[in-house]
């Protein structure tokens, strides 16, 4: 049951839930990380990741949350005209998700529209068959801190506005530019005849190492899988591979601290 509009003591109007057996409701219910619906709905939870959507351009559909997390950030929610503010306890909030929650709001958002290639920026981070939906967010969140705004990711994987990717981004992926492709070398030799140098992050024994090479000023760093890494088919479209300097005896770094280092690197050598 959805009681009538109310208005709390602040300057909200809002929509008391009881249940959340209603269609209005479902999509809170229903999405779960990739489950996509039809128009692009992603779900944002906890205060910080909300709001910094909210400071972009992000179409919200409607936010679940607490009295308290309407009464603390309402001069945040009165310019954005939401269509509809949802008012549940924490409790039942909880009930939804299936566990004991930590934060005070959920939101349904549409992902903004995707970049063509063409209109990437000059510096691209992509990756190759990554299945941490939590590296895709903090990869996300380094990109975004280290300013490389352009964020390149198969279709076939997490996407950055999966919940939990969202949640590690700490909401900074809505600063990103994102394109997802299907078939990764096509999408390759595309950006290639873009301008962009393509660098290949792997371990080979005729890889440039991370302290001697030269960055031009568009480039894509490539990221491959957590295990398996980037494929010679792959590496053989690439202009160069990289490797990061290491101890003996150490492999390999995890794949996100890697990106961070090497973006960081790139950035100050361009």
């Amino acid at each position: 049951m959805i009681l009538n509009n109310h208005t709390m003591q602040v300057k909200l109007n809002f929509t008391e839930v009881q249940n959340f057996d209603t269609k209005e409701l479902s999509i809170y219910k229903s999405l779960r990380e990739n489950a996509f619906s039809a128009d692009n709905s992603f779900i944002a939870d906890s205060p910080k990741v909300v709001n910094k959507l909210l400071e972009g351009a992000v179409e919200v559909k409607s936010i679940l949350a607490t009295s308290e997390y309407y009464e603390e950030f309402e001069e945040l929610l009165l310019p954005k005209k939401i269509p509809t503010l949802y008012f549940a306890t924490k409790e039942m909030m909880q009930n939804i998700v299936g566990h004991k929650i930590h934060h005070n709001v959920m939101m349904h958002a549409i992902r903004p529209k995707e970049n063509t290639l063409e209109t990437l920026g000059e510096q691209i981070i992509m990756l190759d068959e990554i299945t941490s939906t939590q590296n895709i967010g903090s990869i996300a969140r380094s990109a975004a801190a280290l300013g490389v705004d352009s964020y390149v990711v198969p279709k076939q994987g997490p996407h950055p506005y999966a919940r939990r990717a969202m949640r590690v981004s700490m909401g900074y992926t809505g600063k990103l530019k994102i394109h997802t492709y299907d078939d990764i070398i096509t999408t390759i030799q595309t950006l290639q005849t873009l301008g962009y140098r393509v660098f290949a992050a792997e371990v080979t024994e005729d890889a440039t190492m991370l302290s001697q090479v030269e960055v031009p000023q568009k480039w894509i760093l490539l990221m491959g899988h957590e295990g398996k890494g980037i494929s010679q088919d792959i590496l053989n479209v690439c202009d160069e591979v990289v490797s990061i300097e290491m101890q003996e005896g150490v492999k390999s770094f995890n794949v996100a601290v890697a990106a961070s280092i090497m973006m960081y690197q790139f950035k100050n050598r361009v």
